[in-house]
């Protein structure tokens, strides 16, 4: 009798796990068909977005149109704004057979001077070679530094009367920790092969030769910077002591002061300067696809792929 008992009893506890297992089985393989289809889904969007983004480029058809390079953001060679990015937008631009003008759409607060000036120094290349296409900066919000490096290039420069416009000048930035590691307890100890290796280590006390280089070369590149707004400029500029000082003016007064040519707009310049109403934007950037890809794609991707692994039952 006990024997039937025991028997009885461990035959009900292996269906009830054989039994949690079945069930447990069976949701695996719900989540797992869930997650591909998720999966699938969003492959199936990525690919429909990538097909169906234009990306920046401009479609191609005999229309004449005005071309549109924006340049918006710091410029770096990771920043909003990248030399070659934007000089493949340039080309593109003065190339297409039907742009009759290009418009550089310009909100920046400046950057890398090497980034501006390879910039510049294609627009002026492509200024030589397409001679009969006029290249206009229409400035917005604000055109400072690195940003009025690469607008000086331009035939003529519009502004709204309270754009941000100038910040002629160089700067290099930097911390000072002596103090504070003074305080802490803290000894710096840097071991270099070069007096000047160390070159104004912020954990050091600054060197008085190592500040003057610097100065000195920050204003050999002030000098360069001053020589393509002098260039670009020509006779409108009207120099005060304060115009190469790195101030900035509101787009009035850059008038005033030939740092600019008159008021306008993207739409105005397009139709009454350039002629051709149609704007048609040649700026490279990143397509739908391409951001969602990198802004979602890898986090989501990794998690259904992780599920899979997971949940899979085969």
């Amino acid at each position: 009798m006990n024997e039937s008992k025991e028997v009885g009893w461990e035959r009900s506890v292996i269906e009830r796990l054989a039994m949690e297992s079945v069930k447990e089985a069976r949701r695996k393989r719900r989540w797992s068909i869930f997650f591909r289809t998720l999966g699938f889904a969003y492959l199936g969007v990525v690919i429909f977005l990538f097909w169906n983004a234009e990306g920046g480029s401009a479609r191609v058809d005999g229309a004449q149109h005005t071309a549109m390079v924006q340049l918006e953001g710091v410029i770096g060679a990771s920043g909003e704004v990248k030399a070659a990015e934007t000089i493949q937008a340039l080309q593109a631009a003065f190339e297409a057979e039907n742009s009759k003008g290009v418009i550089l759409r310009i909100n920046s607060p400046g950057g890398s001077p090497v980034q501006a000036g390879m910039i510049n120094d294609e627009i002026r290349r492509l200024r030589a070679k397409y001679p009969a296409k006029p290249v206009y900066a229409v400035v917005e919000d604000v055109c400072a530094s690195g940003g009025y490096y690469i607008a000086a290039a331009a035939d003529k420069i519009f502004v709204d009367k309270a754009s941000i416009v100038g910040s002629i000048g160089v700067r290099m930035d930097g911390f000072g920790f002596t103090g504070t590691m003074e305080k802490l307890g803290v000894e710096r100890r840097s071991i270099t092969a070069g007096e000047n290796k160390a070159f104004l280590d912020p954990f050091l006390p600054q060197n008085p030769k190592q500040v003057e280089f610097a100065k000195g070369m920050l204003a050999e590149i002030h000098q360069q910077f001053i020589d393509v707004v002098r260039h670009g400029r020509g006779k409108r500029l009207k120099e005060t002591p304060e115009m190469f000082s790195g101030l900035f003016w509101s787009g009035a007064r850059s008038i005033e002061l030939g740092l600019a040519d008159a008021y306008g707009t993207v739409d105005s310049v397009a139709r009454d300067v350039i002629k051709a109403e149609e704007i048609r934007d040649y700026t490279q950037r990143e397509n739908v696809a391409e951001r969602l890809a990198k802004r979602f794609g890898a986090g989501v991707s990794a998690s259904v792929v992780q599920e899979l692994n997971r949940l899979d039952v085969k």
